[in-house]
């Protein structure tokens, strides 16, 4: 189906208040799907309790139907209405994290479209760190089924010009709340086990959590494909810029040598590196996204710099590693999926 996508931009910000809200709420209770920006990435939404809704989302970015939808909500009603229980721990991350980039796994009374949990008995909830998400699901007066709004496989979306990008023609409309903030996804922590798991890392990190439950593990079916995913993130190849993606793990001087070496091979190499390495390169196009020194700016720039590269510009693309601790865990964690090939200096 093609539709004459809405793209509500105003020449001030948009605010909670706006007729924009009021109408892309509307068309959300007639089931079509609008994208909207979230403090994490834009999001895909649509109606949680409503199959055929959600199916829209899934037509629209090519998304395989057994990988799950996280719900959004804009008050803790809403997360009642689809949880057998908010147990204690639940009650406590809620209480330290939301609003924002934190998405508790709880088990689902049904109320969510199977759909949304791709046939599992848990469903994903967070409550964004947006008021103009927050706005539009009040609005639509239902939790909204909301992930990426990019086309499957493609690096996610910070702007409305990204998701113009990939689903112009395929959704009813886009609501323009300017740049996001995190650019990462939110962390996914499953809360129906005795030690709470990090199914995805993102913008909450291991460490901010254990500060408030204490011990928390990272689920090691992260490293495996095979598995059916518990969380979004955690199958087929995601975030993957439109040339190939060579992530390099090691000093600066191996990247260095490396990027000598495939460009004596007359590969037409781009390279997305730290503004520290990127100082040292005799090289072009160079995309720098940040500071090895401030995490949260690179995770901010990533899937922006991902989409400035062409494939008819270059060839390849060589990435820089980086540190994984704190947000450092969700760029690797993404970069890792983006790749098509991983070189170590090991």
């Amino acid at each position: 189906m093609s539709y004459e996508t809405k793209l509500w931009k105003p020449s001030q910000p948009l605010t909670p208040g706006d007729s924009a809200v009021a109408e892309a709420g509307r068309l959300l209770s007639e089931q079509q799907v609008i994208a909207f920006p979230t403090e994490t990435v834009y999001g895909l939404g649509a109606d949680a309790t409503n199959k055929g809704a959600v199916q829209r989302i899934f037509q629209a970015k090519g998304r395989p139907a057994d990988n799950p939808l996280i719900v959004h909500v804009a008050n803790r009603k809403q997360v009642a209405d689809l949880v057998t229980a908010i147990p204690d721990i639940a009650e406590k991350l809620m209480d330290a994290f939301w609003p924002g980039p934190l998405t508790l796994v709880l088990e689902s009374n049904g109320q969510a479209a199977e759909n949304v949990t791709a046939g599992l008995s848990t469903v994903g909830i967070r409550m964004p760190d947006h008021p103009l998400a927050l706005a539009l699901i009040s609005a639509a007066d239902k939790p909204l089924a909301a992930p990426s709004a990019n086309r499957s496989g493609r690096p996610s979306p910070t702007t409305a010009a990204h998701v113009e990008q990939d689903l112009s023609g395929r959704i009813a409309g886009i609501l323009d709340g300017g740049s996001t903030g995190v650019g990462v996804e939110s962390t996914v922590l499953d809360c129906t086990s005795e030690i709470p798991v990090i199914l995805r890392p993102g913008g909450i990190t291991k460490e901010d959590l254990e500060r408030v439950l204490g011990e928390v593990v990272v689920d090691p079916a992260l490293a495996n494909q095979e598995e059916q995913p518990r969380s979004p993130g955690m199958k087929y190849t995601h975030y993957a810029p439109e040339a190939p993606l060579c992530l390099v793990a090691g000093s600066d001087h191996f990247f260095q040598k490396h990027l000598k070496q495939v460009k004596s091979d007359g590969q037409r190499v781009g390279v997305m590196a730290s503004y520290e390495l990127a100082e040292q390169l005799d090289h072009e196009p160079v995309i720098s996204c940040g500071s090895r020194e401030n995490i949260e700016e690179v995770a901010h720039r990533l899937y922006a710099a991902l989409r400035e590269f062409k494939k008819s510009d270059v060839d390849l693309i060589l990435c820089e590693s980086f540190n994984e601790s704190g947000v450092g865990a969700a760029i690797m964690n993404r970069l890792t999926k983006a790749a098509s090939q991983i070189v170590s200096e090991q």
